[in-house]
């Protein structure tokens, strides 16, 4: 298994725990009705404003932590230029990771249009932001795997 492929498992695994437990944590401690309420938008707006730092500082320490023990185990380094391929893969999952997350926002739009509570928006959102990032890294192991 390649150094990208790994990296990218690794990524899929950390996206998967982090979104799950950041959520958990959320729901947990969130005020009763907050979740559902029509004009209540600031459980939303708090849920997507923390989300966003804690993924981001969670996956650099993740990242950092797979890079020291990759090197401990392997004796291998991390590869410090990016060939064609490997630029080819990333383009090809963005454009998947984009498709969903476009599908995502024009369905986020409907409950705003309809008689649907508007928080159906922010569910939907949070769920297709996830799930496009989740969609491009199953691409990119896909594509490392099978070619481009």
């Amino acid at each position: 298994m390649s150094y990208q492929e790994k990296k990218v498992i690794v990524s899929i695994i950390s996206g998967i725990l982090i979104f799950t437990l950041y959520t958990l944590y959320a729901i947990n401690n969130a005020e009763e009705g907050s979740i559902t309420s029509a004009n209540d938008f600031s459980f939303w707006g708090s849920f997507i404003l923390v989300l966003l730092p804690v993924s981001i500082v969670a996956k650099i320490i993740i990242h950092i932590v797979f890079v020291i023990s990759n090197k401990i185990a392997t004796n291998e380094d991390e590869p410090s230029i990016e060939d064609e391929f490997d630029k080819m893969v990333e383009l090809k999952a963005d454009r998947i990771s984009l498709y969903v997350f476009s599908i995502g926002f024009i369905l986020a739009m409907i409950p705003l249009v309809t008689d649907f509570p508007t928080y159906f928006t922010f569910l939907l959102l949070i769920c297709f932001g996830f799930l496009s990032d989740l969609m491009g890294r199953i691409a990119q192991l896909y594509f490392y795997r099978k070619g481009v």
